[in-house]
């Protein structure tokens, strides 16, 4: 049948508007990331903290309680932006931890392989606008940055962490903070404090482009990675709040957990050995830690705060409604700093690096602070361990997926979840096609994590069945996982090296060690840990492997290298030369 030329017109009209329609119903993603949140750090979750920004996300989506990451940054990033293992993506721990015997394999450079796409590339490519905005630690050579792997806009630094009030490094393995523009090396504002500017470049970004396409904005806070800075008015609420000390606050926040529902009301909770006596403390001492945990509170609030300002801004430009919001942390809380950052010692190290930790201008401008071993287990309660540890405490954190697209109501799942869902799950809400076999002309590994997106709608209550199983490697400490059972090892100082079977549904803490009473089953997850091992190329670490040391050496060989080979030489020219002129 002939059309006429109305018809053809209307149709082509139908066709499209339904083109423009489908291109406007693709959602928005914004994804954020906290850096070294620990697992009860936000209100929603059993938190003191003041988090309204993230507590009403929460009451409008999901809230995962059992989601696990890596328990070190780098992996954790790799992965989530991935889909795929830390093993196979380039990046096994972070790669101022590497051993040099490690990192002349090709999959333990800690540097984001050319063999993996992200989530970002696909986006782009799907006709996504794709900003980035924080800390990328996936490495810092031109081809390595974000610009070149997918992101259209950036303001990224490239480091482990940084200062959050100058461009100043933390730590003297580092010359300078690199911080990155679109790729270039670029400058940060004199009025700089990171969560501030991190959301007011991501607005920039955002509002850069008002054509109909949508946008994908990673936002990888440094909030609450050391040195744990916040601005003042933010401090202070929380001045009185910790008087009681870290094993109250532990008790605290489990007794939250158990009324919210996040873990089973009988469950038990372990002390660490890592944890101090407050009560021994003197009344000084019990002061100035408290403030230590202020500071730390108010960086959380600062952060949330911040959140709540794009949330706002999406709101009034008409955005909001057709975006989809992901909230989770890298790993679990950060416990360097130790229980005594006040001695003659730490503070002489300070002041080499330009820094103090005097009570008075704790979390200003200048000074560094940390929370140390015991409140790090406070701010992982109700569980074990904490960064680094394949514990609960340094692997399971908070996870939020919410919007109008998903959901008007609050939800909560158990469901075991991994951090390699997280871009399945993206590529689900956008209507993307995962990465064929090649992507680039390169051959691309294939994603192994699940979608969460029929899980977050409510449609289904588990994406991994009893006999999935996921395994875990970092810096020798691991884990597997499957249905409701874990087995894992952790190394020292805190760890003793041994395997160990828990049921963390039942047992969370990892209280209840299950190898005496299931050695059958102990072995057959050992066995399946073994397999993941060999099918991932996991090496084993040295005997005397630290991790903590082995970033010290790391760092003095990349940034003093040959100034030290110099040193190395002269001396031994010199010695000759004394040799000589004593025997003459």
């Amino acid at each position: 049948m002939k059309l006429s030329p109305q018809a053809v017109c209307i149709t082509l009209l139908a066709t499209l508007f339904n083109l423009a329609h489908a291109e406007v119903a693709r959602p928005n993603i914004v994804l954020i990331l906290a850096d070294d949140l620990g697992f009860s750090d936000i209100a929603s979750y059993g938190s003191e903290i003041q988090t309204p920004s993230l507590d009403a996300l929460a009451a409008n989506g999901i809230s995962f309680t059992n989601y696990h990451t890596a328990a070190s940054c780098a992996p954790t990033r790799a992965m989530l932006l991935t889909g795929v293992d830390s093993h196979r993506n380039g990046v096994p721990n972070i790669p101022e931890s590497i051993p040099p015997a490690h990192q002349v394999h090709e999959n333990y450079r800690g540097v984001l392989s050319r063999d993996v796409v992200t989530v970002a590339s696909l986006l782009q490519n799907a006709g996504y606008h794709t900003y980035m905005a924080g800390k990328w630690h996936l490495g810092k050579a031109r081809d390595e940055l974000p610009y070149r792997r997918g992101f259209s806009r950036t303001i990224t630094l490239a480091d482990t962490g940084a200062d959050n009030w100058e461009q100043k490094p933390y730590i003297p393995i580092y010359e300078k903070a690199n911080w990155f523009a679109d790729g270039e090396e670029t400058t940060l504002p004199e009025d700089f404090y990171s969560s501030e500017f991190l959301i007011d470049k991501t607005i920039e970004f955002i509002d850069s482009n008002s054509d109909s396409q949508p946008f994908f904005a990673y936002i990888p806070f440094q909030a609450v990675h050391i040195p744990v800075q916040a601005p003042k008015e933010f401090t202070d609420k929380y001045l009185d709040t910790y008087q009681q000390g870290w094993t109250a606050l532990r008790e605290q926040r489990q007794k939250r957990s158990k009324e919210l529902g996040i873990i089973p009301a009988n469950a038990e909770m372990q002390t660490m050995s890592s944890t101090h006596d407050w009560d021994s403390l003197s009344a000084e001492e019990k002061r100035f830690h408290a403030k230590r945990m202020a500071v730390y509170a108010g960086m959380v609030d600062a952060m949330d705060h911040h959140i709540g300002r794009l949330v706002a801004h999406l709101k009034a430009t008409g955005r909001y409604d057709n975006t989809i919001f992901i909230f989770s942390s890298d790993n679990g809380s950060e416990a360097t700093g130790g229980d005594n950052p006040r001695s003659l010692l730490n503070r002489l190290g300070l002041r080499i690096q330009g820094y103090t930790n005097d009570y008075d201008t704790l979390g200003s401008k200048g000074s560094f602070n940390t929370i140390g071993p015991s409140f790090a287990s406070a701010a992982a309660s109700p569980l074990a361990y904490y960064k680094f540890y394949a514990g609960e405490g340094g692997m399971r954190v908070p996870l939020i997926i919410a919007g109008k697209p998903i959901s008007d109501k609050a939800k909560r799942s158990n469901a075991f979840t991994f951090v390699t869902d997280i871009t399945p799950t993206i590529l689900e809400f956008t209507s993307t096609p995962a990465p064929p076999e090649f992507f680039g002309g390169r051959r691309i590994v294939p994603m192994i994590g699940r979608s969460l997106a029929a899980l977050s709608r409510g449609e289904v209550e588990q994406v991994y069945t009893e006999s999935d199983y996921i395994g875990y490697e970092l810096g020798g400490n691991a884990a597997l996982f499957q249905g409701p059972y874990k087995i894992v090892k952790n190394r020292g100082p805190v760890g003793d090296s041994e395997w160990h079977l828990f049921n963390i549904v039942d047992d969370p803490g990892e209280t209840n060690d299950l190898r005496e009473a299931m050695p059958d089953k102990l072995a057959d997850l050992l066995e399946h840990y073994n397999q993941y091992a060999a099918e991932n190329g996991v090496l084993d670490v040295p005997a005397n492997f630290n991790g903590t040391t082995q970033v010290a050496i790391n760092g003095i060989r990349d940034r003093f290298g040959k100034q030290l080979l110099v040193l190395l030489l002269t001396s031994i020219i010199c010695g000759v030369f004394y040799i000589l002129y004593r025997r003459k």
